[in-house]
Parts: C-alpha cells; structure tokens; sequence
C-alpha cells in the first residue's frame, strides 16, 4: 500500500470519528434527561423540539456531518481505486480539519459565521477534490494516462 493511500484512508477513518464522538456527547445529553425524567419519551418520539437548546446545538452538529462528508467518502472511495495522489491527501485532509473545527464551532459556541467559514473551506476542498478525480477519470477515458 503507497504512503498516499494509508494517508487518505487515516484522514477517511479520522471523517467517521467525528461523529461518533458527537453522537458520545449526544448519548451524554440525553440520557440524563431522560433518566431525571426532565424529557418525557412520548414528548421526544416524534419530534426534536421538546429537547432543550444544547441537546439541540449537538444533535445539529450530529446531522451535520451526514452531509458533506458522504461526498468525502464517495470521493476517498474513486481515489482509492484510482490509487490516491498527495493532491487528494491533501484535500481530504483539509476537509477534514475544516470538519472538526466546524463540528467544534458547532458544540461550544456556535458562532455562525465562524461555523460558515469553516464549512465553507470543508466545501472548496471538497469541491476542489472531485474536479481532480473528474479531470483524472476523464484524462483515463482519453487515453492519455
């Protein structure tokens, strides 16, 4: 296996972190309030709004890394059959930093321009790495690599 390949295969496993250490907190947040009884189950089985704001803020953050993300792995998936180059490590990494501080951002203060900016860096690097596999796939059908 070639050194970029376990590197993009670490920053794809490092991407499936995120949110299960968001759903731990989650996890962390609900049960006590269920367990005090200060949210009653029939109150939260068909919707979100009896939760208060923080569970809310993290469950958030939660959905939020279902999104995006799927294109990281879709894309991690091509550049691994394809063989990755530092070019794709790259991006992926940048995402995924862009990811953890958008996940940070999202659970403590939830200052929303800095959660944008970080989601928007996320977005350019992802962006940017299915343009280099579509330019690669497309160099291939050409006959030129």
């Amino acid at each position: 296996m070639t050194t970029p390949t376990l590197a993009l295969l670490f920053a794809l496993l490092i991407q499936g972190l995120i949110p299960l250490v968001l759903l731990w907190m989650l996890f962390t947040i609900r049960i006590p309030l269920v367990t005090r009884r200060e949210i009653r189950l029939k109150d939260i089985a068909l919707s979100r709004d009896a939760w208060p704001e923080r569970e809310k803020q993290v469950s958030n953050a939660v959905d939020n890394q279902f999104q995006l993300p799927l294109l990281l792995v879709l894309a991690g998936f091509v550049a691994l059959y394809l063989g990755a180059t530092w070019v794709e490590v790259a991006l992926a990494w940048v995402f995924v930093v862009s990811r953890i501080v958008h996940a940070a951002i999202f659970v403590t203060s939830n200052h929303v321009v800095r959660r944008f900016w970080a989601y928007a860096v996320g977005f350019v690097a992802l962006v940017g790495f299915w343009l280099d596999l579509l330019a690669r796939v497309f160099l291939v059908a050409l006959g030129t690599t």
